[in-house]
Formats: C-alpha cells, structure tokens, sequence
C-alpha cells in the first residue's frame, strides 16, 4: 500500500480499537458496580485489574485494590494505557490523522466526547454517579459507531475499521471469559451458589450479551452454556466465533476488491482458528483447560495484528500492540 494511505489504514484501524476499548472499560466498570457482588454484598475491584493484566503499573500508583483507586485508574488516569480517558485521546488522535477522510460530524463528536472527558475530576466519578457517566461514555461511543457507519466512505478505509473493532471484540471476549473462570470463583465448591451466578450474570452484562443469551438459554446458567454462548455463538455479534469469521471475510474482500497482495499469513491464521472454532465444542474445551484455549486465541489475535502491521501499515504497530497486551 502507499504510504499515505497505509498511515491511514492503521490510523482507521486504531481509532476502532480505541473507541471499542474505551466502551467495553465503561461497561465492565457499571456492571462491577451494579451486578458484581460478593458473598459479603461487595465488589472485588482486584478483578478489574487482573482482567488488564495491570497490576504492575496500578500497584507502583495505589496500595491496594480499592473502587475509588481501581475507578479512578481505569477512568481517568492519562498514563494508564488502559484507561478510558487515554482511549478517548488516542481515538481522538487517530481521527485527527483522519480528519481528511471523517465527516465533519464525526470529526466533530470525536473532538467534543474527548473534550468532556478532560472535564471530570475525581469528584465527578463517585460511586453514586458512576452508573450514570458510564452510561454516558457508552452512549457516546455508540454514538460515534452511528455516525461512521451513516457518513464514512465504503473503501479500504472502512475495512480497516472493521477488522480493528473486531479483532477489539474477540479479544475482550476471550478476557472476559478467563479471569471470570479462573480467578474470580474462591473454590470449586462455590461453582453453582448464587455468588457464581451473579458473577456469569454480571460477565454476560459485561460482554452486552445477557439479553442475548437468555434467548438462548431462557433458564438457569451454568459456566459451560456462559462460555460456549460467548466463544462458539454464531448468532450473537460479539462472539469470538462471529468476530474471527468475519475477519476472515474482511481480509479476503479487501484483497479481492482492491487487488491487495499482502495478508497471506493472516488469512493462515484466521484459517487455523475457524476450524478449531468448528470442530471443538465447549465440553472439548473444558476437557482441555479453557484458560489455556483463550490463551492460544489471544496469540492468534495478536500475530494477526503483527502481521497486518507488517502486511499494510508499513510497519510493525509495536508500541500499541505492547499496550493492548500489557
């Protein structure tokens, strides 16, 4: 690809990340606070942090685990690269690098949404509040998928915002699924009791697939049905399977549409996953060791982000890569 154009693509390709991110953070923080109690009635802020493999960098700033601190990290802290508010400013970024492709409604929206998250202090996001302004930083991400989708022009572009958002998805997805099953549950006793299923409950609310899931499952929960709904669901939009397929046929319409030639050992990739995605059912994964699955998955969706650097953008996009996987 050109230059200019590959700087571009990247740009498109991390404003998607970016934005994706930075809703999934506000989700996770609502939903620890609404749904996520323990056996004492309060929540396990820890999880937060094992969740983003952060504990390095949020323990070197705060002793221990606490809402206030974990909220604040993850809300508003500019050097944390896992934070909302450095989402928003590296969205913002991007767009502005864009600013020639972007409509000025987007343009707009991007620039206003990270001009408010600027404003909240401290004081702004108590627990009392916090319900209401991650509803907020939701809806203003939703807001600025709406109006990509109604003003951005079909071409390389918009395929690369595709395939960042999704890769997004699948790798919160699979996040998601480890910490809930290996670190959140005190003891094997507990699996059943209500404390588990209020955490499933609270996970499938994180990943904005409860609803969906009750479709499937209009009674009872178990953590086979969670996990398989989230990982093998063809249906649910946010599934890992549904993500990785459609991935698959992104790569291979930009390589058909626009002659491309790059992309071969992504498509490898995305071959290997698609047939284990189809020939392994939950009980085979469980069997195994689901948390080394989502382990493998997770490498997949990272050497497809290497390669994709190296394919498209010109380079490797090492600096965001070690931020994502941090």
């Amino acid at each position: 690809m050109a230059r200019l154009l590959a700087r571009f693509a990247e740009d498109m390709f991390w404003l998607a990340r970016n934005m994706e991110r930075a809703e999934n953070l506000a989700r996770i923080l609502d939903v620890n606070e609404t749904f996520s109690r323990d056996a004492r009635g309060s929540q396990n802020w820890l999880s937060i942090v094992q969740l983003h493999a952060g504990a390095e960098g949020f323990f070197k700033k705060h002793q221990a685990a606490t809402a206030n601190a974990v909220i604040n990290y993850y809300l508003l802290d500019p050097e944390n690269s896992s934070s909302i508010a450095y989402c928003l400013k590296a969205a913002r970024d991007n767009a502005r690098t864009l600013r020639p492709l972007l409509s000025t409604e987007l343009w707009t929206q991007a620039n206003m949404f990270h001009a408010w998250i600027r404003t909240l202090t401290p004081a702004d996001i108590g627990r009392a509040d916090l319900s209401r302004l991650c509803s907020k930083i939701k809806e203003g991400c939703q807001t600025h998928t709406g109006i990509l989708e109604g003003t951005l022009y079909r071409d390389e572009g918009w395929y690369f915002y595709q395939l960042g958002k999704l890769i997004e998805r699948a790798d919160q997805a699979t996040r998601l699924l480890d910490i809930k099953y290996h670190m959140l549950l005190p003891s094997a006793a507990e699996v059943g009791s209500p404390l588990d299923v209020s955490q499933w409950n609270a996970l499938l609310r994180s990943a904005a697939g409860y609803h969906a899931y009750r479709r499937v499952q209009p009674r009872g929960m178990s953590p086979a049905s969670v996990a398989g709904f989230l990982i093998f669901n063809n249906a649910f939009p946010r599934s890992v399977a549904v993500s990785i397929a459609t991935i698959d046929e992104i790569v291979v319409r930009l390589r058909q549409r626009y002659g491309l030639r790059a992309g071969n050992q992504t498509l490898e990739i995305l071959d290997g996953l698609r047939g284990t995605l189809a020939n392994r059912s939950i009980d085979m994964v469980l069997g195994g060791g689901l948390h080394e699955f989502l382990d493998w998955i997770q490498l997949q969706l990272i050497a497809i982000t290497d390669d994709l650097g190296k394919s498209f953008f010109g380079h490797p996009p090492a600096s965001q890569v070690q931020a994502q996987v941090a």
